[in-house]
């Protein structure tokens, strides 16, 4: 349903590149400069075009792929994330300790908190 075109694309990026990034003595920086701000325009550009519904599903792709690039996520740690407690048998889980300050917790949650028990992040 969204699009976007290499010409946008291109027009972005002339825009960061001659007019917004801050000049810089070294390459390796100024492509820093550069990557800084595109990132920041493009999500802008990006989320004024988006559905509402879809905005915090835009934001959440591109911080995993920002966190992954950095190395401060792995893409099991992604999929941990996204997939949370679906992967847990509901019969081999821990059973939810019984007492008043758990009622809250329904089964999905609980086996939410047991997969993410088990997952070793990073």
């Amino acid at each position: 349903m969204y699009n976007s075109s290499l010409e946008q694309f291109l027009e972005l990026f002339n825009w960061a590149l001659l007019q917004k990034s801050a000049e810089a003595n070294s390459p390796q920086k100024r492509v820093e400069f550069i990557i800084k701000v595109m990132t920041k325009h493009v999500h802008k550009y990006i989320n004024r075009g988006l559905f509402e519904k879809d905005k915090i599903t835009f934001l959440l792709m591109i911080s995993f792929k920002i966190l992954i690039t950095a190395k401060k996520l792995t893409g099991a740690d992604v999929g941990a994330f996204l997939k949370a407690g679906a992967g847990e048998d509901i019969k081999t889980a821990r059973p939810k300790p019984q007492g008043n300050q758990f009622n809250f917790l329904d089964e999905k949650s609980w086996l939410n908190i047991i997969a993410f028990s088990k997952h070793t992040f990073g």
